[in-house]
């Protein structure tokens, strides 16, 4: 992979991570006081309901249905951290994603009442070090390598370039901070669109320079499960060879299951996989996990046994293209996924 650095310059910035999410990046100062999340931009199906309903009230129909206050409203919010995020929110199905400018992780997807992404109790979201959770980002490296581990993605604020009740587009382009361990002009831009039956993501790469440069790309899922005793992930796996870090320090070894199953500490490359399937007994659910455009790889982790980390309530299936991408000037690559759920 050839990605510049300089050792002196990233000691003194962002060290390289002891584990998956322990990279600091770049100081984070909140802009605002309050301790409780505030909705910058109301969603407008909910202005519109209590529109109608004070037009009613006024005239007397007192059997028009009364606006549910209760009701989650979308736009720009601000956690107690004073991070921000954007909520998105289906005005039929009432389901709902959280997208966090800070490392532009989607860190929340709601569907029929059920959480499907997971975030550990140990994250931190006060902007100090990525969140450990969501469907973060790992890019232009994946692991470690010549610069911080992961790369700086998951650790800048990302900005919003385009925003609606049920979709948000998040762009990330070079700074002074990213420029000195990778000076490429590159743009990324990472739209999610919350659908009736789905949650879709698209990562777009262009290349704005003249010279070709090389990446790595991928999404760090966390997904919820009730307990791993009643998980299993199905898809393509048996018969296909992977690279098992648990072991020696990496050894290929060969699938023989239709399904996995986790009863132990797991960091498994599955090259040329990428029809994961989550079934969890516990909800009665299945999270789909398509996969229909650049990410052709599956890595399997999970901390087994650690509490502090809440081992046995996620586990992280993530979307990779582990081999690296050579991107010519002008040129651009996209990473497409959904989560799909279904019921057992």
């Amino acid at each position: 992979m050839k990605l510049s650095s300089a050792t002196s310059i990233l000691l003194s910035l962002a060290p390289l991570a002891t584990n998956a999410f322990s990279t600091a990046g770049p100081a984070f100062v909140a802009t605002t006081s309050t301790s409780t999340s505030t909705s910058l931009y109301a969603s407008r199906a909910a202005e519109k309901k209590n529109s109608r309903q004070e037009w009613a009230e006024a005239r007397g129909m007192v059997d028009v249905e009364p606006s549910d206050d209760s009701a989650v409203a979308a736009g720009l919010m601000t956690n107690e951290h004073g991070l921000e995020y954007v909520k998105l929110v289906h005005p039929d199905t009432g389901a709902s994603s959280d997208v966090y400018l800070y490392g532009g992780v989607v860190t929340s997807y709601v569907a029929d009442g059920v959480e499907y992404i997971a975030v550990r109790p140990d994250a931190k979201t006060d902007g100090s070090k990525p969140i450990s959770g969501g469907l973060s980002h790992c890019w232009p490296q994946f692991g470690p390598g010549d610069i911080q581990q992961h790369g700086f993605a998951r650790n800048v604020m990302w900005t919003v370039k385009e925003m609606s009740d049920t979709k948000a587009i998040l762009e990330m382009a070079p700074s002074d901070y990213t420029k000195e361990m990778w000076d490429k002009e590159f743009l990324c831009t990472f739209t999610v669109d919350l659908e009736a039956d789905q949650l879709s993501t698209k990562m777009f790469v262009e290349n704005k320079g003249e010279e070709s440069f090389d990446f790595q790309a991928a999404l760090h899922s966390y997904f919820t499960v009730s307990s791993l005793e009643n998980l299993e992930i199905t898809g393509s796996f048996e018969g296909k060879e992977f690279l098992n870090k648990m072991v020696d320090g990496g050894v290929m070894q060969t699938e023989e299951r239709s399904a996995i199953t986790i009863t132990e500490e797991y960091d498994r490359v599955y090259k040329g996989v990428n029809d994961p399937a989550l079934k969890d007994a516990g909800t009665g659910k299945i999270l789909s996990v398509v996969n229909s455009a650049g990410w052709e790889d599956t890595v399997v982790w999970n901390p087994y046994g650690d509490e502090g980390m809440g081992f046995n309530n996620f586990v992280c299936v993530e979307s990779v293209k582990f081999d690296s991408v050579t991107l010519d000037g002008g040129s651009s690559w996209t990473g497409d996924m959904s989560l799909k759920p279904s019921d057992i």
